[in-house]
């Protein structure tokens, strides 16, 4: 199976996508990317991974939105694996609308398991398609920012680009 490496610039830093035709297997900031690249061949066991051209309609989703078309993004097909929780958690956070944000707890609550806040955490933690599956619109209880893989500066500069902080004075 071919998969296709690229980079790109964004205004928080370097970006790698990894596609298989049209679809995202991982999107992640470049200095955070390493761990999900080495899982590729778990997820992919006949991978192939070859350094190319971004989908011509993947990487206009991604310079759209960088670019302030916050919604480019919502219609580019994943392939994020992961076991079927992780899927129900990773489907859930594609559905938080663009300038909202919610809680650890809350997520939970949406996928039907309102105890399981810490076991969402983790899913939404494992997450290798970042900002387009939007696991940084899941905050803390109390409003605080934690917990993303590309670090709190990119979530909170995220957040503001989407309209769900107020960007500073």
């Amino acid at each position: 199976m071919n998969l296709c490496l690229s980079e790109h610039r964004s205004p928080v830093g370097d970006f790698t996508v990894v596609t298989r035709g049209d679809a995202l297997c991982v999107a992640q900031f470049t200095d955070h990317a390493s761990g999900l690249l080495q899982a590729l061949p778990e997820r992919y066991p006949d991978l192939r991974l070859e350094r190319g051209a971004t989908p011509r309609a993947v990487a206009a989703a991604f310079e759209a939105y960088w670019g302030g078309a916050l919604g480019a993004l919502d219609p580019l097909a994943v392939e994020p694996g992961g076991t079927a929780f992780q899927a129900r958690v990773w489907a859930e956070l594609r559905a938080i609308p663009i300038g909202q944000t919610i809680s650890y707890a809350e997520l939970s609550r949406r996928i039907g398991r309102p105890g399981a806040s810490r076991a969402a955490g983790s899913a939404n933690g494992a997450n290798p398609i970042s900002v387009v599956i939007h696991c940084h619109r899941v905050i803390r209880g109390d409003g605080a920012l934690s917990g993303y893989g590309g670090g709190i500066p990119r979530k909170r500069w995220l957040l503001e680009h989407e309209g769900a902080l107020a960007q500073p004075s």
